[in-house]
């Protein structure tokens, strides 16, 4: 896959609002930092609303593909996740990253994006968006030195709920919006992927509506690994059955490598790591990037 450049102060960072609308005072707090050391460039209409959306469709869509389309920019970093990416992602010209690459950045909603990034053969980064850098001054340098270049740093100590090595490219991100993007048929999983999934606010059984669903649609197929991050308040009903338990369910079904509680996702620690990059699993726990 193609690796966009890396960052350098001085660098151009598109900000973009492809899905839903955030809050203003943590984003301008978070875009302050960023141009601190990098030159922002933001539309006039980036705090627009419409609903749950940030502005309308042709709004949102405007937005993303001028930032691809110019030369300047070497990195588009989202204001918020949410909802909206997918109603657009289907109808930009993704001919433009692949033409000029460059760095998409964010997780959530923009998973979405992150799918068509991959399609077209450019890595992109799960990572922290402006408005949640905007309150978490701790997520600030990791996501400096990952745009930059610098290498990540292992994850150590993971639970291994299927024993055994991987290796193989980063994908994936929020476990609901890449089965939405199954069902638009737009989920392309690279062969021999190590499959990287979180989600939030899902009861357990929705989690396992949307996993058997990717199973039995054979999206784990090209699969080498699978790395489950966070699963923010997905919390049980009446009946008890755990997020935990459900995964952990599918993961043996699988009998894929797996390993649970990466520090990714909707909670307080969500690390940065390229999507794209040669990752692997080591036996006891851990998860290496090269």
């Amino acid at each position: 896959m193609i690796t966009p450049p890396p960052l350098r102060p001085g660098d151009r960072v598109a900000v973009i609002a492809p899905s839903s609308p955030f809050d203003v005072e943590r984003y301008r707090a978070g875009a302050a930092w960023l141009a601190e050391r990098y030159e922002l460039a933001v539309r006039d209409d980036l705090l627009a609303r419409e609903g749950y959306l940030a502005g309308n469709d042709a709004r949102r869509r405007a937005e993303l593909e001028a930032a691809l389309d110019d030369d300047r920019v070497r990195a588009i970093v989202a204001a918020r996740g949410g909802f909206g990416a997918t109603r657009v992602v289907h109808l930009v010209d993704w001919s433009l990253l692949a033409r000029r690459p460059k760095w998409i950045v964010g997780f959530s909603d923009v998973t979405a994006l992150h799918v068509e990034a991959a399609a077209v053969g450019v890595r992109s980064i799960h990572a922290p968006m402006v408005a949640f850098l905007g309150g978490a001054a701790a997520a600030r340098e990791p996501f400096r030195a990952c745009l930059e270049g610098e290498p990540t740093p292992p994850w150590e100590q993971l639970e291994v709920v299927v024993a055994g090595e991987a290796r193989g490219p980063a994908f994936g991100g929020n476990l609901a919006l890449l089965a939405a993007c199954a069902a638009s048929r737009r989920l392309r999983v690279p062969e021999g992927a190590l499959v990287f999934l979180e989600d939030c606010t899902e009861r357990p059984y929705r989690l396992d509506r949307m996993l058997t669903s990717l199973r039995v649609g054979g999206f784990f197929e090209r699969a080498a690994g699978v790395v489950v991050g966070g699963l923010t308040d997905c919390e049980p009903g009446a009946d008890g059955v755990t997020a935990e338990q459900v995964v952990r369910e599918h993961l043996h079904a699988l009998g894929l490598p797996a390993r649970m509680g990466a520090p990714f996702g909707h909670g307080a620690d969500n690390r940065p790591f390229v999507l794209g990059a040669q990752a692997r699993l080591d036996p006891r726990g851990g998860v290496r990037f090269d």
